[in-house]
């Protein structure tokens, strides 16, 4: 039996990404994909619970293709595709939904925090952990890489799949474990809360020109006078700065704040810079990539195929043992 491990994530495609999405999600992923059997999808089914815009959904799941494949995403290595093209994960999902109590899901600590930030709470949010156990278990994936905010997922993923192992007497599902990346911390926004689509402080990956420079000047900050010493520890871009700067640079800059004389418009110009450079040569891939559709299209497409037979290998011992018949 092969020793490499199965790597599952998923992205929603409700909006534009963010440097949050790169430094919390997406540099992972593209490392990721060099340590194991990756499988990355475009969580357009979880998408609906936020957004009920067809043709803004239809056009977010092409930017998202074209981000990841801009950033380094490579189709020989990982697979990648749409969530709704593998109609195993719904089949299973609803599986699952009838094996969970109804008190695991009113412990979500996600749910409970999209409803503060002002999301309505349908029943696809209320039951969205059901939908991304299913996500997880349909490939029989070893490790996933999330979020500390998304742990209690992955814990209630491991509930489910040892909940339905249990009850049909067998190991049907593979028990998943978390790849949390402690050294990234909760990338802020443009007005210091975690940057977040929901809270619309975001700054975009692929920005540019005026778009780009409107958002980081726009960066709140204190009012401490220029010629002042300032603490970079306690500002926004400079927390900004110190996820395109080594350390060196970082703490040339950190001597400027606390020296006087150095604005809170010099960082920005400086962070401006960084992010401009940073993410230079991907910005002119997806330049190039958004001239050929098709063979953004023909990506997902051969992704979906190598996910549904990965997909049909775990669902078809499930549809046995629980007596689901197909007659086709």
């Amino acid at each position: 039996m092969s020793d490499t491990k199965t790597i599952l994530s998923g992205i929603q495609p409700s909006g534009k990404l963010h440097i949050g999405n790169y430094f919390g999600a997406i540099r992972q992923h593209i490392a990721m994909q060099e340590q194991g059997e990756a499988f990355y999808f475009i969580a357009n089914f979880h998408s609906l619970t936020s957004l009920n815009d067809g043709e803004q959904l239809r056009q977010n799941t092409i930017d998202v293709t074209l981000d990841y494949l801009a950033l380094g995403l490579d189709p020989n290595k990982a697979t990648f595709f749409a969530q709704s093209d593998v109609p195993q994960v719904t089949e299973l999902a609803w599986i699952l939904g009838t094996l969970t109590p109804v008190s695991l899901m009113e412990k979500g600590v996600s749910y409970k925090d999209k409803i503060a930030a002002g999301l309505s709470p349908n029943i696809g949010l209320f039951t969205y952990p059901i939908l991304q156990a299913a996500d997880i278990l349909i490939y029989h994936s070893d490790i996933v890489p999330v979020g500390e905010d998304q742990k209690q997922n992955i814990e209630i993923t491991r509930d489910l799949a040892g909940k339905f192992n249990h009850t049909y007497d067998g190991e049907y599902l593979k028990l998943p474990e978390e790849h949390i990346v402690k050294s990234v911390a909760v990338v802020p926004g443009i007005d210091g809360r975690k940057m977040s689509k929901s809270y619309k402080n975001t700054i975009n990956i692929f920005a540019e020109g005026k778009a780009l420079k409107k958002r980081v000047m726009s960066i709140e900050t204190d009012s401490t006078p220029l010629e002042d010493p300032k603490d970079p520890e306690n500002d926004n871009v400079f927390a900004l700065i110190k996820l395109f700067a080594d350390k060196d640079m970082q703490d040339e800059i950190a001597a400027k704040y606390k020296a006087g004389g150095y604005g809170y418009g010099h960082a920005k110009k400086e962070l401006l810079g960084m992010i401009e450079e940073y993410f230079g040569e991907a910005r002119e891939r997806r330049h190039e990539l958004s001239k050929d559709l098709d063979y953004v299209h023909d990506v997902l497409r051969e992704g979906s195929k190598k996910a549904r037979v990965r997909a049909e290998s775990v669902m078809e011992p499930i549809r046995e043992v629980t007596g689901i018949v197909r007659h086709f």
